[in-house]
């Protein structure tokens, strides 16, 4: 599996990235986005590189000089990132699972260039973060140094099942704070490549066959055929090589 080191810029430290480049190109490029690990997916990006496309496996938190948690992360990692893609093939994809495809779908709607997304797990809104320090809830991301509008959690709401499943947190979430979804809502409509979204029916993590469709649906209108792949299993994203299979709301 070819691997190849990466010049790292002002927001992306070079330790949280590696580059599959493979043996026969296809002139794909893919950014590999993790969920709520925030872990570089090297597995994922290798099988990427066995079928033809120069693969970026990205650690976007947790590393040196990033957000310990998954709160307040620039958008702008993910933008640096295609920005090296760019140099590595004509056409620029993001793949990302749960909190990774929430990045992808996010910094692809703002960004100018036709960038594909497939979105494992996706969700339609921006959600909160949490500071584990301070217990603060933020925005997940921040463009240009602010949060980005975000749907809060529901505090009274929490977990009654082992293992624990947050599915019914972010429906009543959704609910609680329904006049914040219209900014937090990711304009999927924008983004100018195409977009395959897959969720599990049985997800127990959040409603991920919902969220796909209401992602599905929101580019309809734009005259975009949306892609939808409907999976029965709650573990959306472990039926894709290089993603571990979990039990409940397991993230």
């Amino acid at each position: 599996m070819p691997f190849a080191a990466c010049q790292a810029g002002p927001v992306l430290p070079a330790t949280c990235l590696s580059l599959h480049r493979p043996t026969r190109p296809t002139g794909a490029a893919v950014l590999v986005l993790a969920g709520s690990s925030g872990a570089r997916e090297d597995e994922r990006a290798g099988l990427l590189a066995e079928h033809g496309a120069v693969a970026l496996a990205l650690r976007w938190f947790g590393g040196p000089g990033q957000q310990p948690g998954p709160y307040e992360v620039p958008l702008e990692t993910f933008h640096e990132a295609v920005d090296l893609l760019e140099q590595e093939g004509e056409r620029l994809g993001v793949l990302g699972s749960s909190f990774g495809a929430e990045a992808a779908l996010l910094a692809a709607a703002r960004d100018l260039r036709t960038v594909h997304v497939a979105a494992l797990a996706p969700t339609p809104v921006v959600w909160s973060g949490v500071d584990e320090v301070t217990g603060r809830g933020t925005s997940h991301w921040t463009w240009g140094g602010e949060p980005v509008p975000y749907v809060p959690f529901d505090a009274a709401c929490s977990p009654s099942t082992d293992p624990p499943s947050f599915r019914p947190l972010y429906e009543q979430s959704l609910r609680t704070a329904a006049d914040r979804v219209p900014a937090a809502t990711i304009a999927v409509e924008e983004i100018g490549g195409d977009v395959l979204v897959v969720g599990g029916e049985d997800d127990q993590v959040w409603p991920g066959a919902d969220f796909a469709r209401a992602v599905a649906d929101r580019r309809s209108p734009t005259g975009s055929t949306p892609r939808w792949s409907p999976r029965p299993r709650p573990a959306t994203g472990s039926s894709c090589r290089g993603s571990v299979p979990y039990a409940g709301g397991a993230s």
